[in-house]
């Protein structure tokens, strides 16, 4: 049996990416060289490794099976090939995947510090919610998750990493900043701004104050935490984000946080899949982050 790279590379681009046309555009290669390819590699191992559903390729469980060797391969050979070109202790690609608020408010500040401490600068990162970064690790295409939302997929390792604080702001201007000691019944048909399906920070929202109101309105969904800010900025209603996330609206006088009687700490959480293979750029990546405090400064 002779299995090329090029073969178990276009098999995990396919995996990912669910159709030869869109696996073709990825890898710079032509549709029949694809699927030559995938054939080929199905005629050596003896098995299909993806169920055909019209025109897209879904993997089966020999093709899941092979999925997770076929990534540690790739990478093995990527970090071969840049074995001699990159300084510093450890070399490779690392690609993070980061929930809205971590991604925007924490990452970049934890990927300053990995670079000054191991002097590595080939990381990818990609933000968007907690859902979309767990299908991103199941699929293989991402090394590392680190999001607020809590997880439960057991294809996934999942442990806890950062804490931070949530809160319910408004503009400065809003009825509820006349109230004293205000308390949760005060929010009562509040029209909420709230993240899309998916985000940890919506469902800490549902999880954790929405099931104690009797009545409230979703005003608006949007995908962005700057869209709620600036909504809540001009009046159209309340919201709840993270602290680091509205810091600077605070800090310019456009939000106020409404003071409740309420513990709105959350944890942060740090996910790989376990069978992703852990090079060692990727173990000192893991440990790092664990040992990490968050530090702006």
């Amino acid at each position: 049996m002779n299995i090329a790279l090029k073969q178990l590379k276009v098999f995990v681009t396919v995996a990912q990416e669910r159709t030869i046309t869109a696996a073709a555009e990825k890898l710079f290669l032509s549709k029949p060289a694809v699927s030559m390819a995938l054939s080929e590699l199905e005629k050596h191992l003896g098995h299909k490794l993806f169920d055909r559903n019209n025109n897209r390729l879904i993997i089966n469980e020999q093709g899941k099976r092979l999925l997770p060797l076929a990534d540690e391969l790739l990478a093995r050979s990527h970090a071969i090939e840049q074995l001699f070109d990159q300084a510093g202790p450890v070399t490779g690609k690392l690609k993070i995947g980061s929930s809205d608020t971590v991604g925007n408010q924490i990452t970049p500040f934890l990927l300053r510090d990995f670079r000054a401490s191991c002097e590595h600068k080939e990381q990818t990162l990609f933000i968007s919610n907690t859902t979309q970064i767990c299908h991103k690790l199941s699929e293989f295409e991402l090394d590392i998750g680190l999001v607020e939302g809590k997880v439960q997929q057991p294809d996934l390792v999942v442990q806890p990493w950062l804490s931070d604080e949530m809160v319910v702001a408004c503009h400065p201007e809003h009825p509820l900043t006349k109230i004293h000691d205000l308390r949760l019944s005060d929010l009562e048909q509040s029209e909420w701004i709230l993240r899309e399906p998916g985000s940890g920070t919506r469902e800490y929202f549902l999880n954790r104050i929405a099931p104690r109101l009797d009545e409230w309105h979703q005003a608006f969904e949007l995908n962005t935490t700057e869209a709620i800010i600036n909504c809540v900025a001009a009046g159209l209603g309340i919201t709840c984000l993270s602290r680091l996330a509205v810091e600077h609206a605070l800090e310019d006088h456009r939000l106020v946080i409404l003071k409740l009687p309420l513990d709105m700490h959350r944890q942060y959480w740090l996910l790989y899949h376990k069978e992703k293979y852990q090079s060692p750029l990727l173990r000192l990546f893991l440990k790092f982050c664990q040992d990490w405090t968050h530090n702006e400064n």
